[in-house]
């Protein structure tokens, strides 16, 4: 006996949401949201994350556009890091024994630039003060009396010369060039003609006088050059005494202030000891710039030198900041991430100090957090190698890329590292998740934690309470008109529709944003001082108007007959099944005609789609099952002698997923029984091959889509869709439909099995199976029963008929 068809009622067609419930007027009176809804399993891993200080324990924050994970990560990430101490501040300073490794100082924050300005104010109260040290009479009398010192052993030891010299009848003549020895008879001086007209004997002694007056000059000669040097270094240690009594005791005042902190102290005594040794920059910075070389300007003045050389270069100023760091880097590419050496280029000449080292992000967020977009980073060559690897040392190099990779070698500073203590949090979709976790090595040893954001939360009236506070601080964040309860409670029904499902909400809260923005506009349009449901749903619609051209497009065709949809009558092996198409954000349901032709022979079910190599996997394995249940339904006793062709018409694209299988089955019955089916009936849903219809996606969006095309022909009071029950919980269908259904107009089924269906569609039985194996005559299944054994007991003719023939 033919059951009762299982027709919906109208409450089961869509969440309502009682404006009745909310004890509020407007959103006014409503305190705005302090915490993340529909999250908590991500919340408390997020939370667990932060609180954890082992080495590792970095977050991944994973969901789906529009969830909210970016803005909770930002304010939980705040909140923990206000109470938190305030990390110090970094400089690099000279190192003065080798300058291409520049050194790293940790200080308290905020006194990274109090040191900054006292190493300024050193330098030039050095400068001043060993100007005027320099210009005293004191020194000049000192360094004079050194000169006078140095200058009397060199006449001794030239007197002494030119005394012996002259004994030896030889008269010593210096110049700039050398020495030259002339030869002297009776106290006078031999001209080159007399002396050639000595005698050949006093010519030779005179030669050999003259050669030794020369060797002895010689060592003369090298006696005043040491006498040179020696006198240069009286001078410089004169300098340097006088340079550390001008400079040092304004060092030691500094280094007085900083005696808490050894490598400040160090570093002091290294500046003492390099301005004792170079003191004459300090005298000579006062000196102009030498105009005259026409290369002068490829070159740093003396001043610009003296300030470079012993600037402090304050990479990281924190004194600013409250309690950690929290860095959001948007454009996370290598340099900016772990800072870069720059250089200064003249002329072609290119060249780089300690000054030019620029901070990257994990610098700036040293001692707190980093925010980064785990795509951006991935994108950015180098950027996620070297981020993993400065997490697994937990230290900072400064490097070029170029060098990275050994793209270009070139003289460059490697500055001292800087011990890292960051926390890291990566935020993506769940899908570049796993494919880092399965694919690198590291990165499930460096990303403990993963919080996972949902699409839906509970629709519970707690949560539906809490959405009425987010929209409150929406509408407060983005200055919007106040929502009275009836657009709130149209929001929230709008929330369930992007949930897809009377029992969750969404928590994709940009959709939200951007329905209260839009709704907010059309009040304002509209020239009303607070937004209502009507301003929501007109939002809702506008919306959805904007862009559903394509929607339109096809539903234009079927009215022209160029996509043949009937929607009234009955035919054999034809029925009208249900598909989703997606256009950008905009979903909309596709109707197509599914056919079935039926016939003798050994092939089985034959799937065009897939011939024609249109059918993706999905669509292929639901046709399958299609033989799996004609088989356990038919094919107890008798073999199958069938051959069966099934297709989507009109179909020019791929097609995939198996939610037209049962509609494709119920083709095959009717076409099987020869029993008509209603086309004022669409079908949806896949089946096993038990014959137990199953659920598919986007039930919202066919129902509505098949109503259109209805709608657009005249609505008999006959149409309607037939679904999976399990299906009907995830009803949210437009104000349209439903009205409709109420009227009588429409229709929405809800069926478990294959035997309900074909009883809806045929309004024939489908029949019971008796005990003896066989169907009630006249059920559908007795029908198809009969065909297949007509084709079994034809086909067995045949081939014997064959056989003999053949013999």
């Amino acid at each position: 006996m033919m059951t009762k068809y299982p027709e919906l009622p109208v409450n089961k067609l869509r969440f309502t949401c009682d404006e009745n419930l909310f004890h509020f007027e407007t959103t006014a009176s409503i305190s705005p949201l302090d915490v993340m809804i529909g999250q908590k399993r991500a919340v408390k891993a997020v939370e667990f994350g932060l609180f954890a200080k082992n080495h590792g324990y970095n977050i991944f924050i994973s969901g789906l556009v529009g969830t909210g994970k970016i803005t909770y990560a930002k304010a939980a990430v705040a909140k923990v890091a206000k109470e938190q101490e305030r990390p110090g501040d970094w400089c690099y300073v000279n190192n003065f024994k080798n300058s291409s490794q520049p050194i790293a100082l940790l200080l308290p924050a905020g006194m990274g630039h109090v040191f900054c300005k006292d190493i300024e104010g050193l330098i030039e109260d050095i400068k001043t003060e060993v100007g005027k040290v320099f210009s005293s009479d004191d020194y000049e009398n000192a360094k004079n009396n050194t000169i006078k010192s140095f200058q009397e052993r060199r006449t001794l030891i030239i007197d002494s010369f030119n005394e012996k010299a002259s004994e030896n009848g030889i008269l010593p003549q210096w110049s700039t060039t050398g020495f030259v020895g002339m030869p002297m008879k009776d106290g006078k001086t031999l001209t080159p003609e007399e002396f050639q007209s000595l005698e050949k004997e006093e010519r030779e002694a005179t030669e050999k006088k003259i050669l030794a007056v020369h060797e002895k000059a010689m060592e003369v000669v090298r006696r005043m050059q040491e006498l040179e040097r020696e006198m240069r270094e009286e001078i410089r240690k004169l300098d340097g005494k006088v340079g550390l009594f001008a400079a040092g005791s304004m060092i030691d005042e500094v280094r007085q202030k900083y005696q808490d902190h050894s490598a400040v102290v160090e570093y002091l005594e290294a500046v003492k000891d390099d301005v004792v040794k170079n003191i004459n920059d300090f005298k000579n910075s006062s000196g102009d710039d030498d105009h005259s070389n026409p290369l002068a300007f490829l070159k740093k003045n003396t001043q610009d030198s003296i300030r470079d050389k012993y600037k402090v270069n304050l990479l990281v100023d924190n004194r600013e900041l409250k309690g950690a760091p929290v860095i959001v880097e948007a454009n996370p590419t290598y340099y900016n991430l772990v800072g870069r050496v720059e250089y200064e280029t003249r002329m072609g000449m290119v060249s780089t100090d300690f000054t030019m080292i620029k901070a990257g992000a994990l610098h700036k967020a040293n001692g707190g957090y980093l925010i980064l977009n785990v795509r951006d980073v991935l994108t950015n060559i180098g950027a996620w190698e070297a981020l993993k690897r400065i997490l697994k040392t937990q230290k900072l190099y400064v490097e070029n890329l170029s060098e990275q990779y050994g793209m270009m070698a070139m003289a460059s500073l490697k500055p001292q590292p800087v011990p890292i203590n960051v926390k890291v949090i990566l935020i993506g979709n769940p899908y570049l998740y796993y494919l880092m976790y399965n694919y690198d090595e590291d990165f499930g040893k460096l990303f403990k934690i993963h919080a996972d954001f949902d699409t839906q939360m509970d629709s519970n009236m707690n949560n539906v309470q809490k959405m009425a506070e987010f929209i409150s601080s929406a509408i407060e964040s983005k200055k919007l008109k106040h929502f009275d309860r009836s657009a709130v409670a149209r929001v929230v029904e709008y929330s369930c529709r992007l949930a897809g499902s009377q029992k969750k909400l969404t928590t994709r809260f940009s959709e939200i944003v951007k329905i209260l923005c839009e709704a907010d506009i059309w009040a304002t349009m509209n020239q009303n001082d607070m937004v209502t449901g009507e301003h929501v749903k007109q939002a809702i619609e506008e919306k959805r108007y904007r862009s559903n051209k394509y929607e339109e497009h096809l539903q234009e065709m079927v009215a022209d007959g160029k996509l043949m949809i009937d929607t009234k009558d009955k035919k054999i092996g034809q029925v009208n099944g249900l598909a989703v198409m997606a256009v950008g954000e905009h979903m909309f349901g596709k109707p197509s005609r599914i056919t079935a032709n039926t016939y003798m022979g050994k092939s089985g079910i034959v799937n065009i789609e897939r011939e024609t190599k249109m059918s993706g996997t999905s669509h292929t394995k639901g046709v399958l099952i299609l033989s799996g249940y004609i088989g356990q339904k038919y094919a107890q006793k008798y073999p199958l002698a069938l051959t069966a062709s099934l297709t989507f018409e009109q179909l020019y694209g791929g097609i995939d997923g198996d939610s037209a299988s049962s509609t494709e089955l119920y083709a095959l019955l009717s076409s099987l029984a020869s029993v008509p089916i209603k086309q004022s009936i669409a079908v949806t849903g896949s089946v096993n091959q038990k014959g137990e219809v199953q659920p598919i996606g986007g039930v919202t969006e066919k129902i509505e889509g098949f109503f259109s095309i209805c709608k657009m022909r005249g609505l008999t009071g006959e149409q309607g869709v037939m679904i999976p029950h399990q299906n009907v919980d995830e009803l949210v269908l437009n104000d349209e439909v439903i009205e409709a259904v109420k009227q009588g107009q429409f229709h929405i089924y809800a069926v478990k099995t294959i035997d309900e269906g074909i009883e809806l569609l045929t309004d024939v039985p489908a029949g019971e199976c008796r005990v003896d194996g066989t169907y009630p005559p006249g059920s559908i299944h007795y029908l198809v029963t009969q065909k297949l054994k007509e084709y079994t007991d034809s086909f067995i003719t045949l081939s014997k008929a064959a056989a003999d023939a053949k013999h």
